[in-house]
């Protein structure tokens, strides 16, 4: 309907889903499945659909990935560096998430390779920038 002369970003989700341990909670990787960082590990998420909301989008995306539902999610920042993303020009919108020790169980789905918990103080290479994401989402705790 609408034609623009300006290019259009695409937009996702990501969300930094943490345990209850503070001050070192561990936090949710998921090993991607597919290109671009295929094996790496990442925080779990994906593209928003064209007709879901942020917040419809992240928990589909924490569902999708990890198996895990019905945990309150709240907004920590945008992230859209340029180059972020080798796949072009891509805006994340990133929200964390805390669930309490005894749920840690998670479940690799959807492009998800393999799930696991690690302690925020000890993590592995992470693609894109998540290491930037989770870094602003612990500052919300200090």
């Amino acid at each position: 309907m609408y034609c623009y002369d300006y290019p259009r970003p695409s937009v996702t989700i990501d969300i930094v889903l943490l345990t209850d341990a503070f001050p070192h909670p561990k936090v949710l990787l998921i090993r991607r499945k597919n290109p671009p960082f295929k094996d790496l590990w990442a925080l779990p998420g994906g593209f928003l659909e064209m007709d879901e909301t942020l917040e419809e989008s992240a928990c589909r995306e924490l569902h999708e990935e990890t198996n895990i539902s019905d945990v309150q999610l709240t907004q920590v920042g945008t992230f859209g560096r340029p180059d972020r993303d080798p796949r072009g020009r891509v805006i994340t919108v990133a929200y964390v998430g805390i669930i309490g020790s005894e749920q840690q169980e998670a479940i690799a789905g959807s492009d998800a390779a393999e799930v696991s918990w690690f302690p925020t103080l000890d993590m592995p290479q992470l693609a894109f920038d998540h290491s930037e994401i989770i870094k602003k989402a612990l500052e919300g705790f200090k």
